[in-house]
């Protein structure tokens, strides 16, 4: 593989043995033949492509995620996020060499771990109705307005920004007591931003690969001290991507 080539060369993550890419074949973006550009006791596992940039099309998202698990099964990966393309191979070695230090730091970090990813939701037919049955006050503003045809805006507002309050409070109490379980057993968490208004909190967790039917029995107990009215959603394990970060990446290929 030469810098004079068309394209550029695809990073999916930073190892630190080229063995543990095994022979994948040829799994890569476009049908690429995954491989190791190793640079002392790191490695980039990379495959070739035929254009500096790339289009987050489903087909291609599939394939970086296909190469990661692969990786994943094998060893300790210090994941890329989607689209990073060097140049050439020597690009990318030459960020190996001048980065050793902080990509051995981070791969200490997640050695040995997945991410798992843990939502919790609430499960009701109208979310603004289950507010009112479990919070008096907003019921008694909605009954005081009921039947009336002259409501002002003010009003109306004056429900819907107590309804906020009382659903954001609600979410911060319930994620605490999730968050506050997690922690008792030593996980480390990352947020991230609720999707929508039902969605009381997301977390990405940091799980040891030995440890992961510990923490699945840990969230078992605590899903069973919430009712019917929430949703627990896990998923994973992934690559840790919100646990680590490429500080200092391959120089993008130029178009």
């Amino acid at each position: 593989m030469t810098s004079a080539q068309v394209g550029g060369t695809y990073v999916y993550a930073i190892l630190t043995s080229p063995e543990a890419v095994g022979e994948p074949g040829s799994i890569g973006i476009e049908g690429g033949e995954v491989y190791c550009v190793s640079a002392g006791d790191l490695a980039a596992a990379v495959s070739r492509v035929r254009h500096a940039r790339l289009r987050p099309e489903r087909k291609h998202l599939l394939a970086h995620q296909a190469v990661l698990r692969h990786l994943m099964e094998r060893s300790t990966v210090l994941p890329a996020a989607f689209g990073l393309i060097a140049g050439s191979d020597e690009a990318v070695r030459e960020r190996l060499l001048e980065n050793q230090d902080a990509f051995r730091e981070q791969l200490a970090l997640v050695a040995g771990k997945w991410e798992m990813g843990l939502r919790l939701s609430w499960n009701a037919p109208n979310l603004f109705d289950y507010f009112v049955e479990i919070h008096p006050e907003l019921g008694a503003i909605r009954e005081r307005l009921r039947g009336r045809h002259d409501v002002s805006r003010e009003e109306l507002l004056e429900v819907g920004k107590l309804y906020e309050s009382l659903r954001e409070g609600d979410r911060e109490a319930h994620a605490g007591r999730v968050v506050a379980a997690l922690q008792e057993h030593g996980i480390e968490l990352k947020w991230g931003s609720p999707r929508d208004e039902r969605e009381v909190m997301s977390v990405s967790c940091l799980v040891t690969r030995e440890g992961r039917e510990a923490f699945e029995k840990v969230l078992e107990t605590i899903a069973a001290s919430f009712d019917d009215h929430f949703t627990f959603e896990l998923n994973g394990p992934w690559a840790p991507h919100s646990f680590t970060e490429l500080k200092s990446t391959p120089r993008t290929a130029q178009e």
